[in-house]
C-alpha cells in the first residue's frame, strides 16, 4: 500500500489504523512534509512503514512507487482554505498536477486506487434548510482549496471512466482528532485555551460544520477500497452538524473554562454557510458507521489527546498565531 500524504493529519492517523489492522500489510508513506505534515505523525509505526520524502508531482518519483505497489491510497494536499485565499498557486501544484501525476502512474501500471476528497467542492447550504449533498451533487466550489480539490476529484472520475483506472473517491464532512495541525478549528480553540489564550470565532459563528472523527472517517475509507465499487463515489459523514459558536462554546465547557470565554475575530472572505452529507450509500452499501456516534466523547479525547502532547503542537503555535493576526483573524 502506498500511501500520499501519510504524515499528514488524516493520512497518518490512516497509517496507524493500517498497521493496527494488518501488521504484515508493506505500507510505503510518500509526503513532501510540508508545514501541515511531519514524520513525527508516524513515530508511533515508524518502524512499520517505509517513509519517503517526496512530491507527487516527480513523475520519475511516483512512477517508481506506484510500480512496486498494489493500492495507492491519495491523501496529499494543500487544504486550508485561508491559506488558499492568501497563495493559491501551491494549491493548484499539489492537488491538480499532483493527482495528474498519480494517475498517469495508476493508469501505466493498472494499480487500484482511492481519492480522498472534500464535501467542500459542493459549496454550501442554506443555514435554514434541511438539504444535503449526496453523491449526485452539481460541483460548486467557493475557494482556491475547495477549486482545486474539484479539478482532482474530476480528473479520477475522467481516468476511471476514460482509461478504465481502478479507482474509488471518497468526499468526507470535517475531521477532529489527534494530529491535526494547530491552524484548524478545532486544534486552534483546544490549544489556545491550554496557552491562556481565548479561542477565536469567525464572524458571528453561525456557520455550520459537519464533524466526523478522524478514526470514523479512515475506517470508512477501508470499506471502500475493500468493498467499494469501483468508478464510485462515497460521501462520509458522521451526521452530527454543529456552528462553530457551538463547537467553541462545547470546547470551552469540556475543559472547564465559561462557555462564553472567546473573541469575535474577522470572518473569512466567501465563507460557505453550511456543509451536509448525506452518507446513505455508504451506510448501505458497506455498513459503515461512525463509532465516536457521542461528539462529547470524541471531543473529549481530542483535547485530552491535545493536553498531553504539548510538544507535538508547541512548536506549530506561535507560527500559526502569527498569520492570523496578519489575516484580522
Amino acid at each position: 500500500m502506498l500511501i500520499t500524504g501519510g504524515a499528514g493529519f488524516i493520512g497518518s492517523n490512516f497509517v496507524h489504523d493500517a498497521v493496527r489492522r494488518d501488521p504484515d500489510t508493506e505500507i510505503t508513506v510518500l509526503d513532501a512534509l510540508t508545514y501541515a505534515g511531519s514524520e513525527s505523525n508516524l513515530a508511533p509505526v515508524a518502524e512499520q512503514v517505509t517513509f519517503v520524502h517526496g512530491d507527487i508531482c516527480d513523475a520519475a518519483l511516483v512512477d517508481k512507487l506506484v510500480a512496486n505497489t498494489d493500492v495507492l491510497v491519495h491523501f496529499a494536499a494543500e487544504s486550508h482554505v485561508d491559506n488558499s485565499l492568501n497563495d493559491p498557486s501551491p494549491f493548484i501544484k499539489s492537488n491538480i498536477i499532483g493527482t495528474f501525476t498519480l494517475l498517469e502512474a495508476v493508469r501505466k501500471y493498472d494499480k487500484r486506487m482511492h481519492h480522498i476528497s472534500t464535501d467542500e467542492v459542493f459549496g454550501d447550504l442554506p443555514l435554514d434548510s434541511v438539504d444535503q449533498f449526496t453523491e449526485e451533487t452539481a460541483y460548486d466550489p467557493s475557494s482556491p482549496y475547495s477549486a482545486s480539490k474539484a479539478s482532482s476529484d474530476m480528473l479520477v472520475r475522467a481516468w476511471a471512466r476514460s482509461y478504465g483506472v481502478a479507482a474509488t473517491l471518497s468526499n468526507c464532512a470535517n475531521n477532529y482528532g489527534p494530529y491535526q495541525h494547530v491552524e484548524k478549528l478545532i486544534p486552534r480553540q483546544i490549544t489556545n485555551v491550554l496557552i491562556g489564550d481565548k479561542p477565536k470565532l469567525y464572524g458571528a459563528g453561525e456557520n455550520v460544520r459537519e464533524w466526523t472523527h478522524v478514526d470514523d472517517h479512515n475506517d470508512a475509507v477501508h470499506r471502500i477500497i475493500a468493498d467499494g465499487r469501483l468508478g464510485e463515489t462515497y460521501l462520509i459523514g458522521s451526521g452530527d452538524e454543529r456552528s462553530n459558536k457551538q463547537i467553541i462554546e462545547k470546547i470551552l465547557t469540556l475543559m472547564g473554562e465559561p462557555s462564553d470565554a472567546y473573541v469575535h475575530v474577522n470572518d473569512r472572505p466567501g465563507h460557505d454557510l453550511r456543509y451536509s452529507n448525506n452518507s446513505t450509500k455508504i451506510r448501505t452499501e458497506l455498513g459503515w458507521q461512525p463509532n465516536y456516534a457521542d461528539f462529547d466523547a470524541g471531543l473529549t479525547a481530542t483535547i485530552n489527546w491535545y493536553k498531553t502532547n504539548t510538544p507535538w503542537w508547541e512548536p506549530q503555535k506561535s507560527t500559526a498565531e502569527a498569520k492570523y493576526k496578519i489575516l484580522g483573524r
